[in-house]
């Protein structure tokens, strides 16, 4: 059982997340900026999980007391909202789910920061923390399907070998995810990116695609 803290956990990748490990059987905190959109969450993820352990508050409340820290707000609020939080996160494991990207009439495309990638910059921000990066590529209206097994792979990179073990072994916790390590952290580079791609193939398919790596 892990104490996991949702960082801006009141979006849809941060609420589909958050049920799957409380299915699970783990212990969440969804944080936001506002104590009401906290609760709002609390209480749909209390509705589909009414036996899990679940609590909401402010952001800096759950990276306080979490193990692990997921970072799930949008990616223009990004680098300030770290940085608020940084005393409190401390040396933590640090799991960057942020995408930076822009909408144009072309459709979706990657907008890194200067530091490269969301997580990049998340360790620059963070330099005690072990800034993992991964969950790219999993659709937050899927996980949200709770009575659902999930598809797919979930590609995770980070610099801390120890960490990012137990970071996939979390992401493994989701029936039917598996978890591949692939590489350093200067690969979110290229796992962030991917993401303009898969959201174009949504719109034109209608679906919710995602990662399957085969040979594996």
């Amino acid at each position: 059982m892990a104490r996991i803290a949702f960082i801006g956990g009141t979006g849809p990748e941060g609420i589909g997340l958050a049920m799957r490990f409380v299915k699970s059987g783990n212990i969440v905190f969804i944080g936001s900026r506002t104590e009401e959109k906290a609760a709002a969450a609390v209480a749909e993820i209390q509705a589909a999980l009414p036996e899990g352990e679940i609590y909401g508050g402010f952001n800096w409340e759950g990276a306080a007391k979490a193990d692990f820290v997921f970072v799930t707000v949008p990616a223009d609020g990004h680098k300030d909202i770290l940085t608020e939080l940084a005393e409190h996160i401390g040396n933590k494991v640090v799991v960057d789910c942020v995408v930076p990207m822009v909408f144009d009439a072309d459709g979706p495309r990657p907008a890194p920061p200067e530091a490269g990638s969301a997580a990049e910059e998340a360790q620059l921000i963070l330099p005690d923390a072990k800034v993992i990066s991964g969950f790219h590529h999993v659709d937050g209206k899927s996980l949200q399907k709770v009575d659902r097994p999930m598809q797919g792979d979930v590609l995770i990179c980070g610099d801390d070998k120890q960490a990012k073990k137990n970071v996939m072994g979390l992401a493994e916790e989701i029936e039917y995810m598996r978890a591949l390590d692939a590489g350093p952290l200067y690969n979110s580079r290229i796992l962030e990116s991917v993401t303009a791609v898969l959201i174009t193939i949504n719109k034109q398919y209608k679906a919710h695609s995602g990662i399957h790596i085969t040979g594996v």
